[in-house]
């Protein structure tokens, strides 16, 4: 997973958006369908390519999580990307199944990799608790909550989980990666029309970690759990069998930043290392958790 193109190739950054309702995630898989395939499938068609060429993404969401600013790219022949630039976007649009889109294609800068030059990824968690439930309007994409909620609950919650801290309490853990995550803004808003919005921004996440996050703090919320709860669990470390795991269909990842162009390099390089808590045995930082 290089930091540049292989020598005549062109790196190529593109802007997407899905509804994940209908897909098994973002990663390839064999016999069912996801935000990868469709694409990789829609850019060989379109390119007449007898080659797939396979695409790295900011974060891999999880099946019936959506995505408004994903970020994905792909190394393409100096050749077929000449031929093809102009007409790329208007022709995936055609070929693609309506519920991911391609909002953008551009040149990559120099050092640019989707994944790791990342320096923050932020979801928002959409939440009702309406006693009549959710308009069927928005049914796909807000979970409805069976209890009154209270918003400053939750925020006074949520300060206690900020900064960097290991959330193995709230993943799924994984083999030779790390749990540590710096988590940068967790805060939770009613709107005008009812719905509450967890805001969840952190440097990546790992498996399950903001839908376990959001799960702790509706307990919190509905009165079933004191605001001091959360953190304490984070403090234990393990994984505790009250966190629930909330659905997947309430969840979108809405946007991905990435440093100026000049400081991609040292982001690639960073993102790549070891990264622990003092005190603590180092793990590898695969950076590359789902949620």
């Amino acid at each position: 997973m290089s930091d540049e193109a292989a020598p005549g190739f062109v790196r190529v950054r593109l802007d997407l958006s899905y509804d994940g309702a209908d897909f098994s995630g973002w990663a390839k898989q064999r016999e069912r369908r996801t935000v990868q395939g469709e694409l990789e499938s829609a850019l060989r068609t379109v390119t007449r390519s007898s080659e797939t060429y396979e695409l790295t993404v900011a974060g891999r969401t999880d099946a019936g999580v959506h995505a408004r600013g994903q970020v994905a790219h792909v190394d393409l022949p100096e050749p077929l990307w000449a031929e093809h630039r102009d007409k790329l976007l208007r022709r995936l649009a055609g070929r693609l199944p309506h519920d991911v889109r391609v909002w953008r294609v551009t040149e990559a800068p120099a050092g640019f990799n989707a994944r790791f030059s990342a320096i923050w990824r932020r979801y928002a968690y959409r939440v009702i608790d309406h006693p009549g439930g959710v308009d069927p309007l928005l049914r796909g994409h807000v979970l409805w909550h069976d209890w009154p909620l209270d918003v400053d609950a939750m925020n006074a919650a949520s300060t206690r989980l900020l900064g960097e801290h290991d959330f193995a309490a709230y993943c799924k853990r994984r083999d030779g990666a790390t749990t540590i995550r710096t988590l940068q803004r967790l805060s939770w808003e009613r709107g005008a029309d009812g719905v509450i919005t967890a805001t969840v921004r952190a440097d990546a996440f790992c498996h399950n970690m903001v839908r376990s996050l959001v799960g702790a703090l509706l307990f919190v919320g509905d009165g079933h759990r004191p605001p001091d709860w959360p953190g304490t669990v984070l403090a234990a470390g393990v994984r505790d069998s009250a966190v629930h795991v909330v659905r997947p269909h309430g969840l979108t990842l809405e946007e991905v930043g990435y440093p100026a162009d000049d400081h991609l390099a040292a982001r690639n390089r960073a993102s790549r290392n070891k990264r622990s808590l003092p005190g603590a045995a180092t793990a590898v930082d695969l950076n590359a958790g789902c949620c």
